[in-house]
């Protein structure tokens, strides 16, 4: 089956060694011992932290010409005006046809997009770059692009793109999960998201020139600074029907998992604590008459996965793979009938096609990455599509985190079970020694999220509050902060545009010993947003990285609309940024520095 194709990748990648969490030698990171010593020793002499004032603004503000101030705080205010934004597309429009399209784009890239794009192409964006790079602010690199469809369109083309041939059969029947098929109330994935840029499945070579947009993204942060970021959504390079699938896969096997622990006494332990009998185990699957009693045993062999005698979620999860003989028995009993139901479904001769290129464009990126020395970072998307896109990055960082992180996943905080994700990833990556590499964002998409549970009906993936949240994220921010302590090559990204997140993080680096010359710890934020926090981290010497979309003027317009917007959200409850910035425009008034030039 089509969807067995993807664990093919794991054949380079060792095999988990061990059922317990307790570490083995053999799964150490190759490196010699005496650089461990090294390491260690150093981590024991404990340097004290760079101080961080996020309230001076002259040091904030540094980097910024007087008329750049002004134009910040226009922007920032009309983006609280919500009378302006809810009429900013006719006013655009009306602005466009006014002044024609030259005066129309300079009157742009002095206001809006000079605030939040860098430039239009390769070359326009590497002065920014550099500009920044040298008050100690780094560049994820991000084509904004954005296609312009309407509602209806998008919904069209989503509708057919997330529906397989089977389906559309008359005679077929979709034995998705509801979380993992597509509504029409929900095909204009846009809607609700304020800030993410989206992808819509035209055909392969619409994804092929996304591919080719990506690579020139991955040259151009190569070529513009040392130890840059590109970022890539996986919606863009294939299918999406492909990952609406594997999801469904996975979801249903990881609920397998948590049946059987039930059944054995073990409901509502965190995912790592979580570890079944492996006697107890084979006697409930050979209940349920998937195989032989024989082929059960053959299956959980001290070979295959260990001699502790327990299965956790780890070990669970490697049993999907394409050299396991459990593989082609995947069923899973459907608690609503109580009959097995296969996991895979098929795929045409075009959709295995499809997918096929969908890995080989991942492949393609990965390696440019590589090549460039450039950090490749897979941006998170909607929690119907993320089980599939986490463990696809999850395989190419197998493949090339072999030295130290190149490819970085997205955990979203705002969802319930993040911190079973971090946790298993981190683990995962010790067992098998490669290097872990992540980003912790809050999310994007959670008013979508909430409206989708309520219409399809199902569990709503989204923590209940914004404080939730929060805890949330510190929970898994200080898990991998604590982790870092014992691997020195793990890599962890914070961004946050929160203040008490990034006081939290300086907070718990000093006490871990966590120092920024390590580079073990970097934070990141949108370009034109938080200057306040990104340069007086970059300042004092922290790695700090700002999102930086480019692209032409009228294609990045649908992302600035939804900037705005965000803006609107965040400003009207919070105006720190403004005051910050008026502060520092009087202080250069009154000290007759008005004409400060940034040095």
């Amino acid at each position: 089956m089509a969807l067995r194709r993807i664990f093919v990748l794991r054949s380079i990648a060792p095999r988990v060694a061990g059922l317990s969490t307790e570490p083995q030698a053999s799964e150490q990171p190759v490196e010699s011992s005496g650089a461990v010593r090294a390491w260690r020793a150093a981590k024991a002499v404990r340097r004290p932290l760079p101080v961080v004032d996020f309230g001076n603004t002259q040091e904030a503000y540094r980097s910024r010409r007087s008329w750049e101030l002004v134009r910040n705080m226009l922007v920032l205010r009309l983006c609280a005006s919500p009378v302006l934004l809810s009429r900013h597309e006719q006013l655009l429009l009306v602005a466009r046809k006014l002044l024609g399209q030259r005066i129309f784009d300079r009157l742009m890239k002095m206001t809006i997009y000079g605030h939040f794009v860098a430039g239009e192409d390769q070359e326009s964006i590497k002065p920014l770059i550099q500009h920044n790079k040298a008050f100690g602010v780094g560049s994820i690199l991000d084509y904004g692009v954005e296609e312009d469809l309407s509602p209806e369109e998008a919904e069209r083309k989503e509708m057919e793109s997330c529906t397989s041939e089977a389906e559309r059969d008359s005679s077929g029947t979709n034995r998705r999960e509801k979380q993992y098929q597509v509504h029409p109330a929900f095909g204009d994935r846009r809607d609700g998201v304020i800030s993410a840029r989206t992808y819509f499945y035209a055909n392969e070579a619409k994804c092929d020139n996304h591919m080719e947009n990506f690579l020139k993204c991955i040259e151009a942060s190569g070529g513009a600074s040392d130890g840059g970021f590109s970022a890539v959504k996986l919606t863009a390079l294939g299918r999406p029907q492909f990952l609406l699938q594997f999801s469904d896969v996975l979801t249903r096997w990881r609920r397998f998992f948590h049946q059987m622990a039930a059944e054995q006494g073990q409901a509502g332990r965190a995912a790592l604590d979580t570890k079944l009998e492996v006697v107890m185990l084979q006697e409930s699957i050979a209940k349920m008459g998937i195989a032989s009693r024989a082929e059960i045993e053959g299956w959980f062999t001290p070979e295959t996965l260990g001699v502790s005698g327990t299965v956790d979620l780890l070990d669970w999860n490697s049993l999907i793979d394409s050299r396991t003989q459990l593989s082609r028995h995947l069923v899973v009993p459907n608690v609503q009938t109580g009959q097995l139901e296969p996991l895979l479904s098929r795929f045409t001769e075009e959709e295995e096609q499809q997918m096929k290129r969908m890995l080989q464009r991942m492949d393609m990126l990965a390696k440019k990455a590589r090549e460039a020395g450039v950090r490749l970072m897979i941006d998170a998307e909607q929690s119907y599509f993320q089980p599939a896109i986490s463990r696809l990055t999850l395989e190419m960082q197998r493949r090339f985190n072999v030295d130290k992180p190149l490819i970085f996943n997205t955990f979203q905080c705002y969802l319930k079970d993040a911190y079973d994700n971090v946790t298993m990833d981190m683990e995962l990556a010790r067992r098998e020694g490669w290097c872990f590499g992540a980003k912790l964002v809050r999310g994007a998409y959670m008013a979508q999220e909430r409206a989708r549970a309520v219409e399809i009906g199902y569990e709503d993936p989204i923590n209940p509050t914004y404080e939730a949240t929060n805890v949330m994220y510190h929970r898994c921010l200080n898990y991998v902060l604590e982790e870092l302590k014992h691997s020195p090559k793990a890599e962890v990204m914070v961004a946050s545009h929160n203040e008490d997140t990034v006081r939290f993080t300086l907070c718990r680096m000093e006490e871990l010993g966590l120092h920024p010359d390590e580079g073990q710890v970097c934070f990141g934020q949108l370009l034109g947003m938080c200057d306040q926090i990104s340069f007086p981290l970059g300042q004092a010497g922290f790695p700090v990285y700002k999102y930086v979309p480019y692209g032409p003027v009228m294609e990045v317009l649908p992302y600035l609309s939804r900037r705005a917007l965000e803006n609107s959200s965040i400003m009207k409850g919070a105006q720190r940024e403004r005051q910050l910035l008026w502060q520092e425009f009087c202080r250069r008034l009154c000290t007759g520095n008005l004409f400060h030039h940034p040095a």
